[in-house]
């Protein structure tokens, strides 16, 4: 044995043994880098903004596209506003969400990832964060864009923090509130430019959200069932039976709607070259037969992963959106 040696600093470290052994050397703390708190923090608020959801604020083009407003100059202007808005006011919710359920969200398996329960974004913070966010977005539609739609994120804000509050633990209320969310997004982009929705417009809007939301909550059911500790404590009170049900009753109504409003009178199916409006039934049936795949599957947990990753839906989307523009064109 030997005895410990003295270091530079005043401490004494052990020396190799006879066997050969080292004990470990405690490794002095970093040096925290400059400004790397404050960076930290504004990272961990972008994730927490859930930066993957905003694709679903896409919604508020639905409208304008379908009325064939799409590429107007109010359109061009207000349409990006109106994004951005929805886009914060979720923020805000995704925030008050996280710091509500931060105690929660610990002791989950993979949500103490989440920056607000792992402590890179303080609870207060967030809380803070969330609030401004909620003020001044509905202030800034009624600023910049019209009453109607500040009154809409109004709304918005206030069903999806009752939903964080309580609502979602409510049987068939938390698939509602969800689908009502969707339908809003897709209603802010016609009142921010005043245009009438249709009602099969709405129809198709609300039954396609309602699809991709019970596909949603069936294929988190599918992939817990025989596990403990569900990632939502609401899961248990669905069967799986019921929420197949729901998504099958709902990809139906929105396929039927759509099909009503391509076939209505109003349209003509000689106009043009070709009867676009018809033809895209072909690809709207065909988007939905094959999401379907993926919810009958259960591995339709994630809506935007399911719609971006899979090649052939998004070829089939495409050929669906260059359709239903030459139908609202009247080519």
């Amino acid at each position: 044995m030997t005895e410990a040696a003295p270091m530079a600093n005043g401490t004494r470290t052990q020396e190799p043994t006879l066997l050969g052994a080292r004990t470990p050397r405690p490794r002095p703390p970093e040096a925290p880098r400059a400004g790397t708190p404050l960076g930290g923090l504004l990272r961990g608020l972008l994730r927490t903004a859930r930066p993957k959801q905003w694709v679903k604020n896409l919604l508020v083009v639905a409208a304008p596209a379908a009325a064939g407003e799409l590429f107007s100059r109010a359109a061009l202007t207000r349409l990006p506003l109106v994004f951005a808005l929805f886009t914060a006011c979720a923020a805000a919710v995704y925030l008050i969400n996280d710091a509500r359920d931060a105690d929660a969200d610990r002791a989950h398996p993979t949500k103490r990832h989440r920056p607000v329960a792992a402590g890179q974004v303080p609870v207060p913070v967030a809380y803070a964060v969330g609030g401004a966010l909620a003020v001044l977005a509905p202030a800034a539609a009624a600023w910049l864009a019209s009453p109607s739609v500040a009154a809409l994120l109004t709304a918005y804000l206030g069903m999806q923090l009752a939903y964080c509050v309580s609502l979602k633990h409510v049987l068939v209320v938390d698939l509602v509130i969800v689908t009502t969310g969707f339908l809003m997004r897709a209603a802010a982009g016609g009142l921010a430019l005043s245009i009438p929705l249709s009602r099969w417009f709405l129809i198709t809007t609300g039954f396609g959200a309602l699809f991709m939301v019970a596909a949603k909550r069936y294929s988190e059911a599918v992939q817990m069932a025989g596990k403990g500790g569900a990632t939502r404590a609401l899961l248990t009170e669905y069967t799986t039976g019921y929420l197949r049900f729901v998504w099958q009753l709902a990809a139906g109504v929105a396929v039927l709607g759509y099909c009503l409003w391509a076939l209505e009178a109003g349209g003509d199916p000689h106009t043009g070259l070709l009867p676009w409006r018809q033809l895209s039934m072909v690809a709207f049936i065909l988007a939905i037969l094959r999401y379907a795949v993926f919810a009958d599957r259960g591995t339709a947990g994630e809506p935007e992963e399911v719609v971006l990753r899979d090649r052939a839906l998004v070829l089939i989307g495409l050929v669906w959106l260059a359709m239903y523009g030459l139908a609202v064109a009247d080519w």
